[in-house]
């Protein structure tokens, strides 16, 4: 069965050149067939046949119909051009076997262990330049991380992360980071704070440079600037002597490092040790200020962290909605509260009010008989029940329903009940 495709290119003083597909796979090859439309001259006729040639076509839509004329073109690339019709280009066509497996052959375990040595290499090379980096820590780089830190905590206005390149993007996740563990701080790309940016630092506030080299000349407005304002500026880079450190209050010298790329080019192992240092200032200044879960959570109230985030007081069932009754209740009436409240339990308590015990459906299951009803919760129940406090973490509570492997929690203050915590309530908030 033969296909066709029509394609047509401008040959330029209106001759418009028209190309004719015919794939013929039985017979083992495929025509190409051209033909001009339009009155042929001696450079529109060049024209077609650098075309034909593969020299540069520029698709057109279809001329309008004039005399057509045919071209042809000899093996060595030369213009033969005859005024004859039905003159074509053959090439030669593969016939493919249907019956053939064509599926892509698949990887060999000597090309998976290749690209598992490769990513093992570059892990170690990444890592070297961490423990670099700790080394330093304990060494020349001590003193000034410390009074990095101190700087930040004193400022009475907002971080400024700043960074160009690749060192912008750590400096962007660094930001980020300091914001929700406590530090108020901001991401400003340098080369946007030479085109008004500035506006937005503040005499108050302490900049914090990432440059590996520490010469990038997009910094050189802002560090003229901060010299002008009297903005304190912390810069991270690998040369003390750069001109960055050179303008810097406090300088935090990242160790030269190999960098993983094997061409020695892509930043990679630079860029770790600069998010790992920004992540160390960020953990270090949340311990300083005591910054809590609580704290974190006011922070990051959403998404799946926000959910684990919740504490137990915010999810709990309380007042009327809690299934509590006396030691004396007859099992009749000990129902029908369990039944109401749909909470799967009961809690018991003395005559002060304080819970000192459970009954469960699994206490029900285990005392069923013809006697049930007319029996005492105090006679069935579970004596000192596991409990927590409004306080807890609702991810910890959870914790501590699967390790119990039971349902649900009282909730007690000073040893009454305040409140119950339910598996479906963590699985309903997003906790579980």
């Amino acid at each position: 069965m033969r296909g066709t495709n029509r394609s047509f290119f401008r040959c330029g003083n209106g001759l418009h050149l028209e190309q004719h597909e015919f794939t013929a796979p039985l017979r083992g090859h495929a025509d190409t067939h051209y033909r001009c439309r339009g009155e042929p001259t001696a450079n529109t006729v060049k024209d077609a046949f650098t075309i034909i040639a593969g020299l540069g076509p520029r698709m057109c839509p279809p001329a309008a119909q004039n005399r057509l004329v045919s071209l042809k073109v000899s093996a060595y690339g030369a213009a033969q051009i005859t005024r004859v019709f039905g003159v074509t280009k053959r090439m030669p066509v593969t016939v493919r076997d249907k019956t053939s497996d064509t599926s892509p052959a698949a990887p060999s375990s000597q090309q998976n262990e290749t690209l598992i040595s490769s990513a093992k290499r570059t892990l170690e090379i990444e890592c070297q330049g961490l423990r670099a980096l700790e080394d330093a820590l304990s060494d020349g780089l001590s003193e000034s991380f410390a009074q990095a830190v101190r700087l930040i905590r004193g400022a009475e206005g907002r971080l400024i992360v700043s960074g160009i390149g690749k060192s912008g993007h750590v400096a962007q996740k660094v930001a980020a980071t300091l914001a929700s563990t406590g530090t108020p701080s901001f991401f400003v790309h340098t080369s946007e704070a030479s085109h008004g940016d500035l506006g937005m630092i503040t005499h108050n506030d302490v900049v914090l440079a990432f440059s590996w080299s520490g010469e990038t000349p997009e910094f050189s407005n802002l560090i003229t600037y901060a010299g002008r304002f009297a903005v304190p500026l912390i810069s991270i880079t690998s040369r003390a002597d750069s001109t960055l450190a050179n303008a810097a209050q406090v300088v935090l010298a990242l160790p030269q490092s190999k960098e993983a790329c094997p061409l020695g080019l892509a930043p990679t192992t630079s860029t770790v040790m600069q998010l790992a240092l920004g992540d160390c200032l960020a953990i270090a200044l949340l311990e300083s200020r005591g910054f809590s879960a609580k704290d974190f959570k006011a922070l990051h109230p959403g998404g799946q962290l926000g959910a684990s985030l919740k504490f137990v007081s915010d999810i709990m069932h309380s007042g009327s909605e809690l299934p509590l009754t006396g030691g004396d209740t007859p099992m009749g009436e000990a129902l029908v509260i369990m039944t109401e409240k749909s909470l799967g339990c009961l809690g018991i308590t003395d005559e002060d009010g304080h819970l000192i015990g459970i009954v469960t459906d699994g206490d029900l299951r285990r005392h069923m008989g013809p006697d049930l009803l007319s029996v005492r919760t105090g006679d069935i129940m579970t004596p000192d029940p596991k409990t927590v406090t409004p306080d807890l973490l609702a991810s910890a509570a959870l914790e501590v329903i699967n390790s119990l492997s039971i349902t649900a929690l009282f909730v007690v203050e000073d040893g009454k009940p305040v409140g119950l915590i339910h598996v479906h309530d963590l699985l309903r908030t997003g906790v579980a």
